[in-house]
């Protein structure tokens, strides 16, 4: 199992080359970076998209992408190394390549009329089709589709009209072939350009998906038309508002013919050339400040139906999806048709006006904006379902934790920018101007100075202030050389470093006076360098010698770190695509991760969490790790409270080869130090700080400060961040208001500092929304009128009283008055306010119409209104108190399982946390396999959590007994015994150690003597007293414990077989004895002379792990345990009272009374079980009884399970499916499960899927 663990991922955003790097198919969309493509698939379970996988096997800049409109599952790309890829996105693999094409695949497509035929075409033709497989399989080219005048922006094959296509070019002109028709070339340009030899090039092209012949055409100044094809006319051409708007994109609305949406953004074109790559024109694109503004459009109508301004850049690209998603937590009427479509369910709309008519149905777009960002939005509601802002879109060359705010992570890229992202939430929080060329490298300013210093490829370094969003400096000492490294001194903030490829180091104050200029190969000074080969080198510098050097990396080493506590640990980056951890004592490697899709440029170590470590790469990522299960004893250390010696060492003695691994740097010395102060709770607190330190951002301070609140620590010691993450139900309201109150009050600098700064109108907007969720509907109508939503406001008021609403519509009258518009008059008779329309009107001179509403007064048709309460009407809070405590748990529970699945445990225990529910909480980290917290958590929150912490313990403790030796066994063998002294009835554990723990008779007699158990002599004797009594028990411990563990084996065995032969037996009377006898020393178990012992106890422990896993609901690997055993009944000699037809009936039985809740929302109808089916479940259910744990109940999923890595697909052994997350190798090294399949399969049962007695241990 690797040790190094994926914990974060930024994701790229989408590139601003090429035209067609966006797409959708069904329940995916995939966009490109500049190297990589990014495949978001729906969760049904919570309707949202999630990043399901990177694919990054081309080398050179993506041109486009196009999904088979045949099959969902297939998609194709082409890239500037003249390669078209053909992908299968459900395995993640290359299913066909196309190499050396002839030319550039500038734009690609599937043909839609046949089902495996790509075609593709470079910047004048010719057209080449491609089929991938078959009789016919090969590239032809397309007969008519070459020798163009003008470079092919792009093309687009008829969805109905067999081998009809059409280009679009740079010149504004369109191509049309269409087999037994005349083939136009170069028809149909703007009008403005007849007879010039100016471009206008063409920007979007749709076919109409309901007309043979007609066409959506954009050109960049011109607009948009819709043009026949056949009689090569202009049809309709449509309106924008202004002369400046120029559309970059277009998409139909499938769900609403007629319609279609546009995307504006930057008026200038560029990159139709792609055998280059752009940063130049990015650079342009990010300093142009077109709004992102997305049109909806009829094609009866020729100006828009509705304008959005999404976001303050402009489009580039943009997609609608077929099938909008389901609305979240939907309940489905059962009588409906399961596949009815969310459109065809809408409720029909009131009769409209004719402006009111076109009302956009459900539909959601993906937008690619020219900054990167990416985000699904749902025109239906106006409101973005997902928005990924601000990835970088290009080669992250360095990147940085920020010494004073380790949250804050920068990024330096070939895209010319500088982005600061919160790695707690993963979002960019900043960006720097850009137009720098290329940045090769950052450098933090010390202290508070909240600065970066940059190094560029030929504009020298400059100094940006994230704050005001401005270069405040620039230094070109230099000249157009590339600065490969730029370092900013924490002893001196007045001095920056520089090394350029012109072979200096120059170190300057940072007002530009140069104080030393070093000609290399002198000492580059304050930057670590690594050969350009494929070795390490490890260099003693107090003998200028090398010491070791490091093999293992196949290309040059760009990035290198020394972990900043275990001074042996070495970490590389290479080209080769793979982080390398080395022990540079030994000069080995301990893990290599292969998660980077490309070149590994950047390696940083998080400032305060020394065991978490980011990198970069030309995959355009940015990934966190996590390295702490690379000092797993110094953590159980922690636990048991061992003393100061065996956590923190000094350098020298750390070291030694064989030593095991001690802190040894400046985080660990201060926590200590702050400890040895305290007078009192310095277990407590020991336990949190260096939790803190070990473990990930992504929660651990969240959780630690809810451990506080719940632990009665005063309020006012919270940190200031406390507001931002999950906070305990007794704050929510509190702090929430405030933060309204902070919305409404906020004055908005005009340069606003961070990304996307909201306006102030959007600002109030955020906080009437919070408002409202809060039940301060008064102060929600206020901000509405603030902002002139007085609609909004007032069908909201009569919640506040009918006195505040009719308060409200004299405001709005008296408005409207002064304003001089007939709107007051609904406002007036409403409120029964006659004398002020009477006026109204008269000031207008409209006497006829003031005299009639005057005598609709006299007769009584207009009544004031009064409010009148009920005497002795009284209003309780509480009547409802209960039912909204019961919601509250409800909701938190939702939230919960929605952050476990999205592989986020800890926040997932926040939530529970939050609402006192420590019992789930607990449970919540042992189901993620954070073990370490649970502990700690656990011994802080005391008795309430004993029964987890235990539990958690337990695991923990055979993490110990079987990691692998790196380190002194005995070291690891006192370790698990020291954990599980810590639980108080703690007697069959140590027993089950001791009974597994190899060694002579001396170390075992020891390790006996420390848990206060009897010599393997006394065991011998005991066990066959017991033996004589009959005491099975008794006399499987002790045989266990003796020299002759294997007499345990027939005994224990025999005893199981005879309580399942009856048909009245339960799981509580065997499983102990089970449990006991696996514990067995793995050498005894595996001795030739026990093999028919082996054979049963396996397929025992197979057959009893399969009704744990489902009493457990680890469905995923119920099947599996099955099979597991019914292989085992199949192929070895045995004889145990298990059938393989009863197991596969159990099966069956268990499968069909549990599809209700285990099927998606995708699956076939439900069929229901059979009577006997639910008869063999029932008697299923008897045997198993509940689950002492209650809240252990559920599938594990670790922490990273979700993120998408490059690493060669495995393909689970269990399951026969791709393993989505952690790996887990099995005991023959090429075998693979999920880690958390591996979890759940040793939680209930301790062997190996591989049949061989060999113990897993994926804790």
């Amino acid at each position: 199992m690797s040790q190094v663990r994926q914990v974060g991922l930024l994701a790229a955003g989408c590139q601003p080359w090429n035209k067609d790097v966006c797409a959708a198919s069904g329940d995916r969309f995939a966009y490109c970076a500049t190297l990589a493509i990014y495949i978001y698939q729906l969760d049904h379970r919570y309707n949202e998209f999630k990043l399901h996988a990177i694919m990054s096997e081309h080398k050179k800049t993506i041109t486009a992408i196009s999904w088979c409109p045949h099959n969902p599952d297939l998609f194709a790309s082409g890239s500037t190394d003249n390669l078209v890829i053909i992908w299968n996105v459900a395995e993640q693999k290359v299913i066909a390549k196309l190499d050396s094409t002839k030319g550039i695949p500038a734009s690609l497509s599937w043909c839609w009329n046949a089902e495996d035929v790509v075609a593709f075409v470079s910047h004048r033709g010719p057209l080449f089709i491609w089929t991938i497989s078959g009789p016919d399989s090969g590239v032809i080219v397309h007969k008519d589709a070459h020798s163009f005048l003008s470079d092919i922006c792009m093309f687009r094959w008829h969805t109905h009209q067999k081998g009809k296509v059409v280009f679009g070019h740079i010149d504004g002109s369109l191509s049309i072939f269409h087999p037994g028709n005349k083939n136009q070339k170069h028809v149909l340009r703007p009008e403005s350009l007849e007879g010039t030899d100016e471009e206008d090039p063409v920007t979007a092209l749709e076919w109409d998906p309901l007309s043979t012949d007609y066409l959506l055409v954009v050109n960049l100044h011109y607009g948009i038309r819709l043009v026949d094809s056949e009689s090569l006319s202009c049809i309709t051409t449509f309106n924008l508002p202004s002369a400046a708007a120029s559309v970059q994109c277009l998409a139909w609305v499938p769900s609403a013919p007629g319609m279609f949406i546009t995307g504006e953004g930057a008026c200038f074109y560029f990159a139709f050339h792609h055998d280059c790559k752009f940063p130049e024109a990015s650079s342009a694109m990010q300093n142009y400040s077109q709004v992102g503004v997305l049109r909806i459009w009829n094609v009866s109508r020729t100006t828009p139906i509705d304008n959005l301004k999404l976001k303050k850049t402009g489009f580039h690209c943009l997609h609608v999806l077929n099938s909008p998603p389901r609305k979240k937590f939907s309940v489905q009427s059962p009588t409906k048709n399961h596949y009815t479509s969310s459109t065809s369910e809408a409720v029909p709309p009131p009769t409209l006006t004719q402006n009111q008519a076109f009302s956009l149905p459900p539909g959601h777009a993906v937008c690619c904006f020219l900054d990167g960002g990416v985000g699904l939005y749902d025109m239906g509601a106006k409101k973005w379902d997902f928005l990924r802002d601000l990835g970088h879109v290009e080669t992250i060359f360095d990147c940085k934790f920020k010494p004073d705010d380790p949250n804050l992570l920068a990024t330096a890229s070939f895209d010319g920018t500088i982005k600061v992202w919160d790695i707690n939430t993963l979002t960019a929080v900043y960006t720097s101007p850009g137009n720098e060329g290329v940045i090769y490298s950052l450098s933090w300013a010390p202290g508070g100075l909240n600065c970066i210093a940059g190094g560029t490829s030929r504009n020298g370094a400059f100094i940006w202030n994230v704050q005001k969003g401005k270069i405040i400096q620039r230094f070109n000492e230099h000249g157009t050389n590339g600065i490969f490294c730029i370092a900013w001194s924490h002893k001196d903030s007045k001095r920056i470093a520089t090394c350029s490829s012109d072979g200096f180091c120059i170190i300057r104050t940072i007002d530009g006076k140069v104080l030393h200029k070093y000609k290399h190969p002198a000492a580059v000074f304050g930057c670590d360098w690594s050969q350009n080969n494929n070795t390490v080198r490890i260099w003693d510098y107090t003998q200028d010698a090398c010491i070791n050097i490091l093999n293992g990396h196949t290309a040059p080493v760009r990035g290198l770190m020394w972990n900043t506590e275990i001074p042996y640990l070495l970490i590389s980056g290479s080209w080769d695509y793979t982080i390398k951890v080395w022990d540079t004592r030994e000069g080995t490697c301990v893990d290599t991760v292969y998660d980077h899709g490309a070149d590994v440029y950047g390696l940083t170590c998080h400032p305060s969490r020394p065991f978490t470590m980011a990198s970069c790469s030309r995959d355009s990522t940015v990934r966190l790790w996590s390295l702490t299960a690379l000092v797993t004893p110094v953590q159980i250390n922690i636990l048991a409270d061992r003393s100061w010696e065996e956590i923190i060492g000094n350098t020298d003695y750390a070291i030694e080869p064989g030593t095991p691994p001690l802190l040894c740097g400046k985080v660990s010395r201060d926590i200590r130090q702050e400890i040895e102060k305290l007078t009192a709770n310095s277990q407590v607190k020991k336990l949190r700080w260096f939790s803190e330190c070990l473990s990930p951002p992504g929660g651990s301070d969240n959780l630690w400060n809810l451990v506080a609140v719940i632990k009665g620590q005063d309020d006012s010691l919270l940190p200031q961040n406390y507001c931002k993450g999950i906070m305990h139900l007794k704050h929510l309201i509190k702090f929430r208001t405030s933060e309204a109150q902070e919305l409404t009050t906020v004055k908005m600098s005009k340069f606003g500092g961070g990304i996307g700064v909201p306006a102030k109108e959007e600002r109030l907007k955020e906080a009437a929304e919070i408002h409202l969720r809060l039940g301060q509907i008064q102060r929600y109508c206020e901000l509405m009128v603030e902002l002139g939503e007085w609609d909004k406001a007032l069908s909201i008021a009569p919640g506040v009283s009918v006195k505040y609403w009719k308060k409200l519509m004299q405001r709005r009258a008296d408005q409207l008055i002064q304003e001089d518009k007939d709107d007051v008059i609904p406002y007036c008779i409403a409120i029964g306010d006659v004398k002020k329309l009477v006026h109204f009107f008269m000031s207008r001179g409209q006497l006829k119409e003031a005299l009639l509403v005057a005598q609709a007064a006299c007769e009584g048709n207009m009544q004031p209104l009064h409010v009148s309460v009920p005497k002795g009407a009284s209003y309780s809070d509480d009547i409802y108190k209960e039912d909204f405590n019961e919601l509250l748990h409800k909701v938190s529970k939702e939230l919960a399982e929605w952050y476990f699945q999205d592989g986020r445990a800890v926040l997932a225990a926040c939530c529970h946390l939050a609402i006192d529910n420590i019992e789930l909480a607990m449970a919540y980290l042992i189901r993620g396999n954070e073990l370490e917290l649970a502990v700690c958590v656990g011994t802080v929150l005391g008795e309430s959590a004993a029964p987890a912490t235990h539990y958690a313990l337990e695991l923990l403790a055979r993490k110990c007994m079987m990691i692998s030796v790196c380190f002194p066994c005995v070291g690891y063998r006192n370790l698990a015994a020291d954990l599980l002294l810590m639980i108080p009835d703690n007697e069959l554990h140590l027993i089950k150690l001791c009974a597994f723990y190899p060694g002579c008779t001396e170390e075992i007699n020891d390790l006996h003597d420390k848990c206060k158990l009897p010599t393997v002599e006394e065991c011998m004797q005991l066990a066959e007293t017991a033996r004589a009594d009959d005491n099975i028990f008794e006399t499987v411990k002790y045989y266990l414990l003796s020299q002759e563990p294997e007499k345990a084996l027939p005994i224990g065995i025999s005893f199981v077989k005879e309580y399942i032969s009856s048909s009245d037996w339960t799981l509580d009377t065997i499983y102990p004895v089970l449990d006991l006898l696996s514990y067995i020393r793995t050498e005894k178990l595996l001795l030739h002379t026990c093999t028919e012992a082996r054979n049963e106890l396996l397929i025992l422990c197979g057959y009893i792990g399969a009704l744990l896993a489902i009493r457990r609901q680890y469905q995923s690997i119920v099947p599996a345990l099955y099979e597991y055993t019914s292989q085992l009944l199949k192929r070895r000699e045995v004889s145990v009272p298990l059938k393989i037809e009863y197991l596969s009936e159990e099966l069956d039985a268990w499968r069909a009374c549990t599809q209700s809740t285990n099927r998606s929302l995708e699956d076939s109808p439900y069929t229901p079980p059979s009577d006997s089916q639910r008869m063999i479940y029932a008697t299923l259910l008897k045997r198993l009884k509940e689950e002492s744990l209650k809240g252990i109940i559920g599938p594990d999923y670790v922490t990273g399970s979700n993120l998408p890595s490059h690493s060669d697909i495995h393909i689970s052994c269990l399951t026969g499916l791709k393993i989505q997350g952690p790996v887990f190798f099995l005991e023959d090294g090429k075998s693979a499960i999920s880690l958390n399949d591996a979890l759940m399969w040793a939680k209930v049962n301790p062997f190996s899927p591989l049949g061989t007695g060999i113990r897993l241990n994926p804790f």
